[in-house]
């Protein structure tokens, strides 16, 4: 049994067992053993222990929405709103992609997240025509090592002469179910469904889909918003065909209206804010506000590192600063002041992209949070730095003041990832020079 002992850091569980001021934990094999203010190592046996002290530990990050394959095209679309996204990216640069530059972006998106912070990824991939694009995708993930959870989509070309345009088209569920028998629930790696949803197909086709994802048991993630929906009335006819429920997860959402949010949160529908992308493109404001009012919180995700960084404390920081600026400026025009306390706090961020993350893979019982029993994915942050001390906060530290700088080590099921601020993978240079020689060769299919 290979354990680990990580003795003297300040624990922010997640858990109902709450915080610790210092504290120990146990690893053994690929889960957490123990949690207590002080423990030894096991008589006899071989435990590596990690002296801790001066470290804050926290669950690993759970990134609930990129799209990976544009990892060599990081800050390309930076200056692009949603329509130029559109016409560019999906209508352009998507249709030169092959097999290797989904693998080369796949891998070293994934190790970038590894490097930030983020032990769960779910890669929404939606540039994959070929099995052979869905498998070097696939393997990017599986080489990279962390926890992913592989969203199968399909892209968006304009259509060509004699061509069915994409919003006609149902998901290719041979193809989905192959990737599932072959994949979903084997080591690190999950296989769900990327769908287009009523917003973004005829309603056939999202009926299609949304009977698929229920037949074959998987996660239907769908982004909604961004323009006037084709099918307007889907989610009504979704719901009286009973097609909706907890394994139904909603991207961005601005398009829903109050009613139709309140109906979804019953349901126990889930919800995914790319809050950054989302103010930067043209979505609107982030629904943040919207769940917390229903009691309820979202994920969050980085959505595109074509236009923005992948580091998730980033997202979590803007998110919480956006939703507080919208209720400040609520307040002021209801009360003619400033609120008397904030309405959102940074331990309610650091949910958004920990337990509320795991929360819409279905998987609260397994990652999220810091307990006994759960996969020991693990983040150590150096709380010693220059840009971090003193600590009066740990949560408000992570949250508010915590960079990539100050991530030391990432454990992803009980195994080291990141060690002393250094990624623990051999040969990143060459992975990088093919990654920047497949973003060239991309980029010269974006017309001037």
């Amino acid at each position: 049994m290979r354990r680990t002992l990580i003795r003297g850091a300040t624990l922010i569980t997640m858990d109902a067992q709450g915080d610790l001021e210092r504290g120990d934990l146990l690893v053994e094999d690929d889960r957490i053993a123990a949690i207590a203010p002080s423990l030894a190592p096991a008589a006899g046996s071989a435990t590596e222990v990690i002296d801790a002290e001066g470290f804050i530990l926290i669950p690993g990050l759970i990134n609930a929405h990129l799209h990976t394959w544009q990892t060599a095209l990081r800050g390309i679309a930076a200056n692009w709103t949603l329509l130029e996204y559109f016409r560019k990216m999906h209508a352009g640069m998507a249709t030169v992609f092959e097999p290797a530059d989904l693998h080369i972006a796949t891998l070293v998106g994934a190790l970038n997240q590894l490097n930030c912070g983020t032990t769960t990824l779910v890669d929404w991939c939606h540039n994959n025509r070929t099995p052979e694009h869905n498998d070097a995708a696939i393997e990017g993930l599986r080489e990279a090592g962390l926890r992913a959870a592989f969203f199968h989509g399909t892209p968006k070309p304009d259509p060509k002469p004699g061509e069915r345009p994409f919003w006609e088209v149902p998901h290719p569920r041979a193809e989905l179910e192959r990737l599932r028998t072959a994949h979903h629930g084997k080591g690190l790696l999950e296989v769900h469904a990327a769908v287009l949803g009523p917003h973004y197909s005829t309603l056939e086709v999202a009926l299609h889909d949304f009977r698929m994802a229920r037949e074959l048991d998987c996660i239907a993630s769908l982004h909604q918003g961004g323009g006037p929906a084709r099918t307007p009335d889907g989610w009504q006819r979704l719901e009286a065909e009973g097609l909706l429920g907890e394994h139904v997860n909603i991207v961005h959402g601005h398009a829903l209206d109050d009613t139709q949010l309140a109906r979804f949160c019953g349901l126990g529908m889930s919800f995914s804010a790319a809050a950054e992308n989302e103010m930067t493109q043209g979505h609107g404001f982030p629904i943040t506000g919207r769940l917390k009012a229903l009691g309820k919180a979202p994920s969050l995700g980085v959505d595109l590192e074509s236009v923005l960084s992948g580091d998730m404390l980033s997202q979590a920081r803007v998110a919480l600063g956006m939703q507080r600026s919208l209720d400040n400026a609520a307040h002021r025009e209801a009360h003619g002041s400033i609120p008397p306390t904030s309405t959102v706090t940074t331990r309610e961020a650091l949910g958004w992209v920990t337990i509320e993350g795991a929360r819409m893979l279905r998987a609260l019982d397994r990652i999220g949070s810091l307990a006994p029993g759960k996969q020991a994915d693990l983040v150590l942050i150096r709380a010693t730095d220059l840009n971090m001390r003193p600590v009066h906060d740990p949560v408000s530290t992570v949250v508010m003041q915590t960079g990539l700088a100050n991530i030391d080590s990432v454990m992803v099921a009980g195994q080291w990832k990141k060690r002393h601020g250094r990624l623990l993978r051999e040969g990143l240079e060459p992975l990088l020079d093919a990654l920047e020689a497949s973003g060239r060769k991309i980029a010269r299919a974006l017309a001037p």
